[in-house]
């Protein structure tokens, strides 16, 4: 399986309305559901759709002088390879360190601690 392109933040909204969306959009369709969430000019956006295309996150239709886009990547396949690129630059690949950090620095409620340790539960069960 060829692995994913990085994603930047800001391709990550465009995404987003890509993965929301159940039909194929414009470029237009695009730039009306982002304009008013960021301060961005509707160029800025059709750069953002020009980069997902040529990581092949985002495919296109040409439709006349029209071109519809829509996603070639699951929401759930981008997240995990961001999972893995954050846990490999942040924590070296170890995912020990990185769940003692967050445990330190979040304040988890009793039923959060219970619901963590039946999933670990049910993990180890498998194995």
């Amino acid at each position: 399986m060829e692995e994913l392109a990085r994603i930047s933040d800001a391709e990550w909204y465009v995404m987003q309305v890509l993965w929301e969306s159940s039909d194929v959009l414009t470029s237009n369709q695009i730039i009306e559901k982002l304009i008013d969430k960021h301060d961005w000019k509707p160029k800025t956006i059709q750069t953002l759709i020009g980069r997902l295309v040529k990581k092949k996150a985002v495919g296109f239709k040409e439709m006349g002088r029209t071109y519809q886009y829509y996603p070639l990547v699951t929401k759930e396949s981008c997240i995990r390879a961001e999972s893995k690129s954050f846990l490999q630059r942040a924590f070296g690949g170890a995912i020990k360190p990185m769940f003692l950090h967050f445990l330190e620095e979040q304040n988890l409620s009793t039923q959060e601690i219970d619901e963590l340790k039946k999933i670990l539960n049910e993990r180890s069960d498998k194995r």
